[in-house]
């Protein structure tokens, strides 16, 4: 008796795990809808898609992305909360849950859609390497970088850039943009890889760096987008809609130029 209750205790069991297991979590965009709030990873250091800027005496958290996501949240008819931290954590930050999506002008990569589902892409920009104007006249090539340090930020694309496309340099990898921006400035760095669009909000705020004519190779991750956790395939399809649009109508370039021309004005 003892063993037929065993038994049958153990294909409950079985049955209870099996259904557990079969049970689809909600799509994000249910729950998001449902609580009328969107939360989103970011690492505003990265001008002009996100930065910090003074306005009306206040520290304020701006940028193409930051105005992006905003109105898209209004056109789905909820709000955002932002969490802020370092680009390093804001993918983690979204795969366990602590963030419905990451915005922070992301590239999609091979490694990351193991992880990840992304939109369509809303912004193309080319990377290039900035130098001190000081060294423009012996780097000028990528051999010129042999067994020099270029920075890039931790994290990013532009890590394996300099790996790949600059193989005899010397990676050193920082977590905030503004610091590698400023060891070249000073000069205990040769130069930095970055996103053209970057590049120039921040050369243009310091006369003594440069954008160095040298062309790094075209890649499919010039290309920003959002970032999904997999199994979302709802929110996916209503943030491409938006995106789409507001690609269209010239809404996302506008919201370029004039966070890069604010970043210029005085943003981190």
């Amino acid at each position: 008796m003892k063993k037929m209750m065993k038994v049958v205790l153990a294909g409950v069991i079985l049955l209870s795990l099996a259904a557990c297991g079969s049970k689809k979590e909600a799509d994000k965009l249910d729950t998001i809808k449902e609580k009328g709030v969107i939360k989103v990873a970011t690492s505003p250091d990265y001008a002009p898609f996100g930065f910090h800027t003074t306005i009306n005496g206040k520290d304020k958290i701006v940028g193409a992305d930051i105005e992006m996501v905003e109105a898209i949240a209004k056109k789905m008819g909820v709000k955002v909360d932002w969490v802020d931290m370092s680009f390093n954590a804001v993918l983690a930050a979204a795969k366990e849950g602590k963030a419905d999506i990451a915005v922070s002008a992301i590239s999609v990569t091979s490694e990351r859609e193991k992880s990840f589902d992304f939109t369509t892409d809303y912004y193309t920009s080319p990377q290039v390497i900035v130098i001190n104007k000081k060294n423009a006249d012996k780097l000028n090539s990528i051999e010129s970088f042999a067994g020099k340090q270029v920075g890039a930020q931790k994290g990013t694309i532009q890590e394996n850039i300099v790996k790949q496309q600059m193989k005899d340099a010397k990676l050193v990898s920082i977590e905030k943009l503004p610091n590698i921006f400023l060891e070249v400035k000073k000069g205990s760095l040769d130069g930095l890889v970055v996103e053209k669009t970057v590049a120039d909000a921040y050369v243009n705020q310091n006369p003594e760096l440069m954008i160095a004519e040298i062309p790094l190779k075209s890649m499919k991750e010039d290309s920003l987008c959002i970032a999904v956790p997999k199994g979302n395939e709802k929110l996916v399809k209503e943030l491409d809609k938006y995106i789409k649009e507001m690609k269209s109508d010239g809404t996302i370039d506008k919201m370029v130029k004039e966070n890069n021309q604010l970043a210029q004005k005085g943003g981190e």
